[in-house]
Formats: structure tokens, sequence, C-alpha cells
């Protein structure tokens, strides 16, 4: 039976071992990685081991399986075909905030042709020398936050994978405050509000849709917004994004009567043609981080704010009239 040893490097480190085999062999079928296991055909510093089991940094793993298990598919890396061109708002050893500009994807789709925001930040990365995904056995860069195509603004991305752990963590606690400037039609009765409401997402549409009330398929929606300016039959409005659904700006805002400015999926065809907007007027342009519990190597970002001073939208909607 051929044998293959493999040591954990840091960015493996904290996975689970099934986890990790299934991400490092992708020939490997779950049921003959799962009998390996059991019948000790995989040892962790030459001992049994369990699925669940959390790898450290600087173990060696010893695989017995057949070699077509070991087998890979050749190296061609598809990032290396995307521009490097980015707009960076911060980087440290850690991670990336990126402007990401509206018009491009932040990851592949059924649309894709080789460019994506994380394909130019792996392939940034790999040109300086930062990423080398022959030298890994599952980790690749990774954003932490996503976009909408035609939305722009700060998506944060990880260098390494102790980095996107706690990121992760991060924005699973809300421990990172996400703030969006918006174009809506009409005025706002209100200057400053919460809108709390359920959202339902419907796949093969590629929408969302709102209520007032729960339903079987929906979830809780919070989104915090402050009216800065008004003009002509528009408002510029500062949201803050307390829960992160698909959509959720877009389609909270249409379900009140006030639709953003240019969109064409949650708005009508008469509005977005008066404000000339080509798509939506939006834009993930600050973040706060709030960290309230331990940060780890990312502690230094606690209580600091970044963001971007060029909004598209901001000199158009500047010079309508008050």
């Amino acid at each position: 039976m051929p044998r293959k040893s493999l040591a954990i490097r840091k960015n493996d480190a904290g996975q689970r071992l099934d986890k990790f085999l299934t991400k490092t062999f992708p020939n490997l079928p779950q049921a003959v990685l799962y009998k390996c296991i059991r019948t000790k055909d995989v040892k962790v510093n030459g001992a049994r081991c369990t699925p669940d089991q959390r790898l450290l940094e600087g173990d060696q793993l010893t695989l017995y399986w057949q070699e077509e298990f070991f087998q890979t598919e050749p190296q061609d890396f598809d990032f290396l075909k995307a521009p490097t061109n980015l707009s960076i708002v911060y980087e440290d050893e850690d991670l990336l905030l990126v402007d990401k500009m509206p018009g491009l994807i932040v990851h592949p789709d059924e649309t894709y042709h080789f460019d994506s925001l994380i394909a130019r930040v792996q392939h940034l990365l790999y040109d300086r020398g930062e990423y080398d995904p022959t030298q890994e056995n599952a980790f690749a860069p990774a954003l932490v936050n996503r976009i909408d195509r035609n939305t722009g603004g700060i998506v944060l991305a990880a260098k390494n994978a102790e980095a996107l752990r706690i990121l992760n963590q991060k924005v699973k606690d809300r421990e990172l405050e996400k703030y969006y400037l918006c174009v809506v039609c009409g005025h706002l009765p209100k200057k400053e509000a919460l809108l709390e409401d359920y959202l339902e997402k419907n796949e093969a549409q590629n929408r969302v849709y709102i209520s007032r009330r729960p339903t079987a398929d929906s979830r809780l929606i919070r989104t915090r917004y402050r009216v800065l300016e008004e003009r002509r039959d528009y408002s510029l409005v500062e949201v803050e994004l307390l829960t992160g659904r698909t959509h959720q700006i877009r389609a909270h805002f249409a379900s009140i009567g006030h639709p953003l400015a240019g969109d064409g999926k949650y708005g009508t065809n008469a509005l977005n043609k008066a404000s000339g907007f080509p798509y939506q007027a939006l834009y993930a342009y600050k973040i706060k981080f709030t960290f309230s519990t331990p940060a780890g190597p990312l502690e230094h970002l606690n209580h600091r704010t970044f963001s971007v001073d060029k909004v598209w939208f901001l000199p158009r909607f500047q010079a309508f009239p008050k």
C-alpha cells in the first residue's frame, strides 16, 4: 500500500483532521477517508486518530491508501490569468482591506472569465511571494465578506488561516461594524431609524422578498440608517448593516417605498432613468473593528476605522438641485 507523510504547517493548524484531508486530497471518497481513519491507515504523530481531532502545527501525518487517491490535478492556477490591479485601503502581514470597484465579482460565478476580486488578491500575493499554492496543503487567501457585483466598497481578505478564522468569528459575533452610503429615491419620513423585518431568499430568481412577519423560510434583518442630505427627489443615506443578508439594503429600502436610485432589480425603470445612475447607488464605504473578545495577532486593529473617500455617485448626487 502506498505511503505518504505530511507535515502540518501553520495555515493547516486548527482544522479537523477529516476536513483537512478532504480539502487536501479531493480524489479521496468520503467513505474511504473515514474507513482509513477507522482502520488506522491514517496516523497523527504515529498514533491512532479520530475524524474530529484538531491538527496542530508540526503534527506529522502518515497516510496509507491507493496511489490514485493521492493524485491531484495538474498545476494550472486560474488566478494567474486575473490582473493584479487593486485599490488597497489598508494592509498588514495578516490581511488586506480592498476597495472593490463596481462591476467586479468577488468570487467566480457562472459568468466567470478568470477575473474576480479573490483571483486578483491571490495573484498579487503570489507575485509578491506571499502565497504559493504548491507550498500549501489546503489553504488559499480568502475573502471574509462579500458585496454584490455592482456594489463597490471595502472587502476584507485574509492572508493566512489564523487571520481568516479570527475574522470569520468576529463577523459572526458582530464585532465589526459595516457602514454603507446609498442614494434612495424620495425623502424618508424619519431621518434616522432602525428597520427590522424578515427576508426570504428565492434562489431561482436570485432575489429576496421582505415581509413584516416571519415565515417558515425567512430570517430576521436589521438595518439602521441616518439621512445625511436631501436633494431634489433623492436622499443620501448612511446605513449600518446590523445583519448581513443577501441584497438586504436594496430590498429593505425598496420594501418601504424608497428603492435605491439605479437599482434595476428592486427599483423601477422610471425612477432609475430619472436618476441617471446606471446601477444601484450603494457603497460599502467604512468599517470599524470593535473587538470585545481577544483577537490574537489582529488585536492591533481594535478600535480602528477605515474608510474610502471616493464614492462614484457622490458627485452626481451633489449636482442635483436642492
